[in-house]
């Protein structure tokens, strides 16, 4: 008989999946405890475990990026309160410059002020109050809550945001006072103005008031003959200035300058006109016009008028001018006569001393001689003429006139 082969016996072990249920065993005191754990148990408990995993890393990033914002949200705190702090500074000062000019407004005689340097402080202080207002990424509450999740952050937010509404209302009560500033600047312009016009209006009364002795001689002064006003040019550069660049402001700033531009001409043209007295200490002993010769008694006709003192007052110039003449004569003794180039000529004569030399240039208020005796005169006097166009007028307005 055949034998038959061996049969080959092989054991197949059968591949389980990951996640097969899985049995624990605990034996205790001769006992033995079986936990079976499902597959959905293992892969819950996976999932929870790289939670966790992940969950801690993130945390560990936000918390080192948490600082670096932290510091530099601090950063930018205190670089606004530095702003903040500066703003004050300049609004302090401005305010006291306010108070000061209104001050000079009411207390000073000249009442000149110089109103460009207090209108550049208060466009300066405007425009650091809507830089601070303008930047406000620092304060954005959205990026805020963006870029911070966690609890330390968290509160750096809250005190962030605490100061910002802070400084916000702190912002808006400056604006609040910047336009209070802008209501004090306009009353400061409108007494400005007022100034401005009052002091034109003396200076028309002036002109009037000498015109009175010259259309008696059929003359007339013109203070606008040589009107130099209007010569003018240059590039045109407009105003950077925001406050300057509001139409109400403007247009009275405009109307001011028109003001002191013709009170400037004025003046300058009316420091050749002699208005005002030549000599401090006076009474009139002789008026101009006709009268009785004091040596003849009889009639005659006198070109000036004599305004008697003491010997050695000092006599001087009402306008700007050239002395023409300055030499000793019979009838007028020392004589000193000046040239003030716009057709006007005053004449000083009986002088007791001269003071002067042809071909010397005289301001308004010099000295020109003292009053004495000399010539043809019965007692110390000045006698005081004034010419214009050739034709000699009646001095006393001239000198009633006032430009203060």
């Amino acid at each position: 008989m055949k034998k038959l082969p061996k049969k080959i016996v092989r054991n197949y072990t059968e591949k389980k999946p990951f996640f097969s249920n899985k049995e624990i065993i605990f034996r205790s005191n001769g006992r033995a405890r079986v936990f079976n754990i499902s597959s959905k148990m293992q892969l819950i408990a996976l999932i929870l475990v790289v939670f966790v995993a992940v969950w801690s890393g993130y945390s560990h990033h936000m918390y080192n990026r948490s600082g670096l914002i932290i510091n530099r949200k601090n950063s930018e705190l205190n670089a606004t309160r530095d702003a903040y702090m500066d703003l004050m500074g300049d609004f302090v000062t401005l305010q006291s410059n306010i108070a000061q000019m209104i001050k000079n407004l009411d207390e000073t005689e000249d009442k000149k002020l110089d109103v460009e340097q207090y209108k550049q402080q208060a466009s300066l202080v405007e425009e650091k109050v809507k830089q601070i207002t303008s930047n406000s990424e620092w304060i954005d509450t959205e990026k805020l809550e963006e870029k911070t999740s966690i609890n330390e952050v968290s509160l750096q937010r809250d005190i962030a945001v605490s100061e910002r509404d802070e400084l916000r209302r702190k912002l808006v009560e400056m604006q609040n006072m910047v336009e209070d500033i802008r209501a004090a600047e306009m009353d400061v312009l409108d007494k400005v103005s007022q100034i401005a016009e009052e002091e034109m209006s003396k200076i028309k009364s002036a002109i009037s008031a000498i015109n009175e002795p010259l259309k008696k001689k059929g003359l007339y002064f013109n203070a606008l003959a040589n009107n130099k006003k209007h010569r003018s040019g240059g590039p045109y550069v407009p105003v950077e200035n925001k406050f300057l660049q509001e139409k109400k402001v403007s247009d009275k700033i405009s109307r001011l300058y028109e003001t002191v531009d013709d009170v400037a001409y004025y003046r300058e043209v009316l420091e050749y006109v002699p208005i005002g007295k030549p000599v401090r200490s006076f009474w009139i002993s002789s008026q101009y016009g006709t009268r009785k010769d004091p040596f003849k008694r009889t009639k005659a006709t006198h070109k000036g008028v004599d305004f008697a003192g003491r010997t050695g007052n000092k006599i001087k110039v009402m306008a700007k001018g050239k002395v023409t003449k300055s030499y000793y004569s019979k009838s007028y003794g020392n004589l000193v006569e000046v040239d003030h180039g716009n057709g006007f000529i005053t004449k000083y004569a009986h002088l007791h001393k001269s003071y002067v030399k042809k071909g010397q240039y005289l301001e308004r208020g010099d000295d020109v001689g003292e009053l004495g005796s000399t010539g043809r005169s019965t007692g110390p006097h000045l006698h005081y003429e004034i010419i214009y166009q050739g034709k000699d007028v009646n001095p006393m307005p001239f000198v009633k006139a006032s430009l203060s």
